[in-house]
């Protein structure tokens, strides 16, 4: 190895920059599977985000949990909060699968935790 920090200015970019969307957004080790909520049966109990702090957060609009980062804690720490999941809804996926899953999420809809579903029309009983 050599001293001279001259051969950093020497050494030839690699020039292939093109995003694929595989990359680790915020820097990090990209981990060959990624961490994935299903929003519609989270029960909000907060464990992963107490276990993983840098992984998961509780979503303000819906009280359910969220991975934020991919890289934010070890694979050993997010396996310990996928498995205080008391209903099982944080799954390893392929990368390649989380904009389906979103989509599939999205089109189903879910609803705040706590709050009714909302309704376009009340239904009102008859005056007996």
């Amino acid at each position: 190895m050599s001293n001279n920090p001259s051969i950093a200015f020497q050494t030839k970019v690699f020039e292939d920059s093109a995003v694929n969307g595989k990359e680790p957004i915020l820097g990090g080790k990209l981990r060959v599977k990624a961490v994935w909520v299903d929003e519609s049966t989270c029960i909000g109990c907060t464990y992963c985000n107490s276990v993983a702090t840098n992984t998961f957060s509780m979503e303000s609009d819906m009280g359910r949990a969220r991975a934020f980062r991919q890289d934010g804690d070890s694979t050993e720490v997010i396996q310990e909060a996928i498995d205080t999941c008391p209903v099982n809804c944080i799954h390893w996926v392929k990368f390649e699968e989380l904009d389906d899953l979103r989509a599939q999420l999205e089109e189903n809809g879910v609803h705040p935790l706590g709050m009714l579903p909302k309704v376009k029309r009340r239904i009102k009983p008859g005056k007996n």
